[in-house]
């Protein structure tokens, strides 16, 4: 068999010194790969690349299709946007994979049983990182939800679950406060879900969800999120497993893949022979199951499940009368290879096929309802305003009502100030001023909201952004205020 071609990047940190040790068991394993080494993360960003890699970099990605990466450092501040989410986003890679396992007794942990699956939407949400200042006192960040960012997620979860013989697939989300975004995920997962008859399906509010899984993860089997509650709660499962250092992840699209450690880069234990790089050649072992090299990988992760059982830790699982020796990176990684061919007596050996096995990727399920009656009903105005009360504020807003358009509600962060408003309401210099029809029923036109916007900048007025208002097949494309 030919070797298959891969990108890897050393990164930053401890990255440079897990990722020699990780590939160092992995060729002894006799994985079939060839390397192309590129640069990125804080090395590059100092070069004046904002986003921390250069074109031929990305030329190299997109040729061999799979990327094997090191943890990096993302300067904070600076307007510098995360690399992680760049490669994740540019390369359509959705679908971020987090198993969680416990390794009792020799992994010290409150929880011997732990084998959860964290399927983590890797391309929306607040992650999408469109953020703006608005006022002075306020900014905002964006929280986008697609449908088909939706399906293709759920899908790949259940689908996950259907080639890895997993029993139930539980969706967490926040849908009774954001009842049009995390809403939209929940309703495609039931959707979904239909479809598999043979997996049990149950969805949780993400908040009670997450202490339940902290308290007792075997309820759990697979869990699909959307990105920001996967990324957090995937940390969190990882943590009462055993710890964040011995879990890997895996990031795949229809195209390309990616595989890391979920950990970040450490530059306080760079350099020192100490760090575990256990994250990162799990990673690798999801990589060589990617490609097709499942026998490779059987080979390797039993070796290194061996070296847990036999108590060689380094120092962040170390723990005295269970741990035989303490040793650091470079001799862990000794330790794996020396135990190439054994497979572990206590813990579960793992079995894989010798071929491709991965969850079916493809997005042919896609939905686009092209039909959808769109109609404009009203805008959302929003002012940078310190002149006063709200009754003051309403004052000047019905003097700058066109034809056809009546002020109907102004709320501040969210909160309904004007009509019928509560003095004890905190207000901030960020306004938002509701327009719809005079007359019930009736739709609103653009030209009526450009009109509306050049009375309002006449008047001095402030307005930083608009929201149209949308119906779709006569249900409300957006959030009701109190009171509507």
């Amino acid at each position: 068999m030919k070797n298959v071609p891969i990108t890897v990047a050393h990164g930053d940190g401890i990255g440079p010194e897990i990722m020699n040790a990780s590939l160092h068991i992995l060729k002894e394993a006799g994985a079939r790969i060839d390397f192309e080494t590129i640069e990125i993360g804080e090395a590059v960003y100092n070069k004046g690349f904002k986003g921390g890699i250069e074109d031929k970099s990305w030329e190299s990605l997109r040729r061999t299709k799979v990327f094997y990466k090191a943890p990096i450092t993302t300067p904070q501040g600076g307007g510098f946007k995360s690399l992680n989410v760049m490669v994740r986003t540019t390369l359509g890679l959705y679908a971020n994979i987090r198993p969680c396992v416990s390794y009792a007794p020799f992994i010290d942990t409150k929880h011997p049983v732990m084998d959860v699956v964290i399927v983590r939407e890797n391309e929306e949400d607040l992650y999408s990182g469109i953020e703006h200042r608005q006022t002075n006192d306020m900014v905002q960040t964006l929280k986008l939800i697609s449908r088909p960012g939706c399906e293709k997620i759920v899908r790949y979860a259940f689908e996950y679950a259907k080639e890895n013989n997993r029993k139930k697939v539980t969706c967490f989300t926040k849908d009774n406060i954001m009842k049009m975004t995390d809403g939209l995920f929940h309703k495609v997962f039931d959707e979904i879900a239909a479809e598999y008859s043979g997996i049990v399906n149950e969805h949780w509010i993400v908040d009670i969800g997450a202490a339940k899984m902290a308290d007792t993860p075997e309820a759990f089997d697979v869990i699909v999120m959307p990105n920001l509650y996967g990324d957090i709660l995937s940390d969190v499962a990882a943590q009462i497993a055993g710890s964040v250092g011995l879990a890997g992840s895996s990031n795949i699209g229809d195209q390309c893949a990616m595989f890391e450690a979920i950990h970040g880069s450490a530059p306080r234990r760079a350099n020192q022979n100490l760090a575990n790089p256990s994250g990162l050649f799990l990673g690798g072992i999801m990589m060589l199951v990617h490609i097709g090299q499942g026998d490779v990988a059987e080979r390797a992760h039993n070796a290194w499940l061996k070296t847990i059982e036999d108590g060689i830790h380094t120092y962040d699982v170390y723990q005295e009368g269970v741990s035989k020796e303490k040793v650091g990176t470079k001799e862990f990684a000794d330790a794996v290879v020396k135990r190439l061919g054994q497979k572990p007596e206590k813990l579960k050996a793992v079995k894989y096929n010798a071929t491709v096995n991965k969850a079916a990727t493809s997005t042919t399920s896609i939905t686009s309802n092209t039909k959808t009656k769109k109609e404009l009903v009203g805008v959302d105005v929003f002012l940078d305003w310190k002149g006063g009360k709200p009754d003051d504020l309403a004052v000047l807003m019905n003097k700058n009502a066109t034809e056809g358009l009546n002020l109907a509600m102004i709320t501040n962060r969210g909160v309904k100030v004007w009509p019928e408003g509560f003095s004890e309401t905190f207000c901030v210099d960020h306004w938002r001023c509701r327009f719809t029809s005079k007359e019930k029923g009736k739709l609103v036109n653009h030209t009526q909201i450009v009109k509306l916007l050049e009375k309002i900048n006449a008047s001095g007025l402030d307005f930083i952004k608009t929201e149209n208002l949308c119906n779709f097949d006569g249900e409300a494309g957006y959030s009701l205020i109190q009171g509507q």
